[in-house]
């Protein structure tokens, strides 16, 4: 069972950056999850899967992997490129298209 090392990216659904900081260590299963009867619920017996391990840099993550003999992957990301805008451009004089109402 590898485990997975990773930074989150921010929601799709807002521009803000919280909790994309840290890069998480959490474990892949190797185990389809079956559904409970009664409940409906998806069920697993391996518990690692529940395991989430925050870090400040990936460095720390890899070092940790590498110091408990955990089999690991990184899974790279790259930063989006974000254009710093302000609001008041949307009046510029110099604007490429006009603004309109």
């Amino acid at each position: 069972m590898y485990a997975k090392i990773y930074r989150p990216r921010p929601s799709a659904m807002s521009s803000g950056r919280a909790r994309t900081h840290h890069w998480i260590l959490e474990f892949d299963t190797d185990e389809p999850r079956a559904i409970d009867p009664l409940t409906g619920n998806a069920v697993s017996t391996d518990t690692r899967e529940q395991i989430r391990m925050t870090f400040d840099t990936l460095e720390e993550a890899v070092s940790y992997a590498k110091a408990n003999d955990i089999p690991h992957r990184v899974h790279g990301s790259q930063e989006p490129k974000r254009i710093p805008r302000a609001y008041s451009d949307n009046f510029s004089f110099d604007r490429k298209l006009p603004w309109t109402h």
